[in-house]
């Protein structure tokens, strides 16, 4: 029985380091290596750990990118808390030489990529993470993948201790449970966002080939994959 190797780009945040526990937690996976600056708190038999500081060049790590069945690419940052230059360096720059790395040697790798709700791949949009995280998109799927599916949730309630990037953010963690009453669909929870894309790269998505995945979407998807209580 054939096993999958999976490959994490942003383990060390809430939704890849929650990715990374579902990818370890999934049968039929062999392996899950995970690229970052820094080690992640975890320790299992399955788990490939590759320390890298660049994230516009992958030819140190290029062995690591080989072979790899399943690739989640989970890698952003806050709007506020960097510049326009460095946010698009981290989003646009960053996507497309993973991109460009991964497909040099893994190139039936099935991609699953943590956009954001609004993402405008004609990058027209006033807001420039939608006309950022379009560009990325755009990147993606000119790469020449067999599967691409983009993520662009809302809100991302965390469901683990995380430091809140500013105020605002606090605010909305506040909130959530409540509003969540009131309008279910405002918004998804860190685990609940992991699982679907772990659950889309292993087992795709009903046959189909690249697919956007709105907020809605995603949503669904979480509880098909969600274990039965």
């Amino acid at each position: 029985m054939s096993q999958t190797r999976i490959l994490i780009i942003g383990a060390t945040g809430m939704v890849g380091g929650l990715a990374l526990r579902f990818a370890l937690d999934s049968p039929g996976v062999s392996d899950v290596t995970v690229i970052g600056r820094r080690p992640v708190d975890l320790t299992h038999p399955r788990l490939i750990q590759v320390r890298h500081a660049d994230f516009g060049n992958y030819a140190a790590v290029g062995d690591a990118l080989a072979n790899q069945d399943v690739a989640l690419f989970c890698l952003g940052t806050y709007t506020s808390s960097v510049s326009d230059a460095e946010l698009r360096r981290v989003t646009v720059d960053y996507t497309s030489a993973f991109a460009d790395a991964l497909r040099a040697r893994s190139p039936g790798a099935v991609v699953c990529f943590l956009s954001g709700q609004g993402a405008d791949q004609r990058e027209k949009s006033r807001v420039a993470f939608a006309r950022y995280k379009g560009a990325a998109e755009k990147a993606l799927l000119a790469a020449g993948f067999g599967r691409v599916y983009i993520f662009r949730p809302g809100y991302i309630y965390p469901t683990t201790p995380r430091r809140e990037p500013n105020v605002g953010y606090r605010v909305l963690r506040r909130l959530y449970p409540v509003a969540r009453r009131i309008y279910p669909n405002i918004g998804i929870a860190s685990d609940d966002l992991a699982r679907a894309m772990v659950h889309a790269g292993l087992h795709g998505l009903a046959g189909q080939g690249d697919v956007v995945l709105e907020h809605h979407t995603i949503r669904a998807l979480a509880a098909e994959a969600r274990p039965p209580v």
